[in-house]
């Protein structure tokens, strides 16, 4: 749906455990990777995991055809939220990668600053070509400083 029609949901992930938690997570990480004490780590992530799925408390990173934004609440409403015309770059900050979780941070960047600090993003490569692509497609003028993805083994 064209941006002048109304906002459309381009794709939307839930922060992993890691959010907020991450040296409960850490542990319950070092706890999993042995045999016994793997009930251990389980039980520890259990509230963690709980809090990502309680209609009241999840936190959402959202994009839309307009923007991207973070969400939270039963029924989920912007807490900060960015235009995709205003975003200049997409960052991952690489040492924030957790391998054991599959999840890093990725930085919005407006205006030579950071405006949005995405943290906990499951597969955040992913999420940050989903962020690229869409200010390619939907931002008039962007589309040459944002080139869609073009996969490596596509002619």
């Amino acid at each position: 749906m064209p941006p002048l029609l109304g906002e459309a949901l381009i794709r939307e992930v839930r922060p992993s455990v890691t959010d907020g938690s991450a040296g409960i997570a850490s542990l319950a990480a070092k706890l999993m990777r042995t045999l016994v004490l793997a009930p251990v780590g389980w039980m520890l992530l259990a509230p963690l995991f709980a809090r990502k799925f309680l209609p009241f408390l999840p936190k959402r990173y959202t994009l839309t055809n307009r923007r991207l934004m973070i969400q939270r609440g039963l029924r989920p409403r912007p807490v900060q939220s960015i235009p995709l015309a205003e975003i200049d770059e997409v960052r991952f900050d690489p040492s924030s990668y957790n391998r054991f979780y599959m999840s890093g941070t990725l930085e919005i960047v407006s205006k030579g600053e950071v405006r949005l600090r995405l943290t906990g993003v499951p597969a955040p490569e992913g999420f940050r070509v989903a962020i690229i692509n869409a200010i390619g497609a939907w931002v008039p003028g962007k589309s040459k400083t944002f080139q869609p993805f073009i996969a490596a083994n596509t002619k």
